[in-house]
């Protein structure tokens, strides 16, 4: 007689290579954002703005560091300050490399949102919110920073309706979106897809988006300076 084999199985489901998604806070954040936000309304009053990832809306030319004055310097300072933190090079450390940011402004009114797109040749990307679009404190008018799993397609490419099992048994979510408040500055991959869900408020929402890059400081003296009014176009659609 035979003993049949015994099929029950131990599993741990472990995840590897998470992707970091930096929130920053800083004490004068509220302050900063109301001087910004009056600074991206002002441009928009004068500019009518570019066609980009934005779905209804307004965007700004990417050369914000140069009209933006001191708040916009101030945040391209922050944004780079909070990447140097979270960065990690061989053989140097993240203040050996010359930083450069690149950044824009985006009003969106109601109705408008920003489609799934990357920012392609960066290190980083970087979202700081001055204007929520809430008449209330807490009220939901979407316009959430939404994010995809660049790795998803790839299984799914044989199977289209294949997923992952989470460890909850759940299938697997390749899309997450996050809460914001006022005056908090988002930092990720610039590689990672990103768009913003569509705002159903009655206001208006009013973030600022940067990419930032660095070079080593022997390639950079090499190179011709790269700055904001150079740059055309870092957003690639998805």
């Amino acid at each position: 007689m035979t003993t049949a084999p015994n099929t029950e199985l131990n599993l741990k489901i472990n995840h590897l290579f998470s992707t970091p998604v930096v929130v920053g806070k800083f004490a004068d954040g509220a302050a900063l954002a109301r001087e910004i936000r009056d600074v991206a309304r002002e441009r928009q009053r004068a500019h009518p703005g570019v066609s980009q990832s934005n779905v209804g809306g307004w965007h700004s030319t990417y050369d914000m560091i140069a009209w933006g004055g001191p708040a916009a310097k101030r945040l391209a300072n922050l944004a780079i300050a909070m990447a140097r933190q979270v960065s990690s090079f061989s053989g140097a450390t993240s203040d050996d490399y010359v930083w450069t940011a690149h950044m824009w402004a985006n009003i969106s009114g109601p109705g408008a949102s920003n489609s799934v797109h990357v920012h392609p040749g960066m290190l980083w990307a970087a979202v700081f919110y001055a204007d929520l679009g809430q008449d209330l404190p807490g009220e939901d008018v979407g316009g959430l920073l939404h994010f995809e799993d660049p790795r998803h397609p790839l299984p799914s490419m044989r199977h289209k309706d294949f997923r992952l099992t989470d460890a909850t048994g759940e299938p697997y979510n390749g899309a997450k979106s996050i809460k914001s408040a006022v005056g908090d500055l988002v930092l990720f991959p610039s590689w990672l897809k990103h768009g913003v869900t569509p705002y159903t408020g009655a206001s208006e929402r009013i973030s600022i988006a940067m990419n930032l890059d660095c070079q080593a400081p022997s390639a950079a003296s090499r190179a011709r300076p790269r700055s904001a009014q150079t740059v055309a176009g870092p957003e690639r659609l998805q």
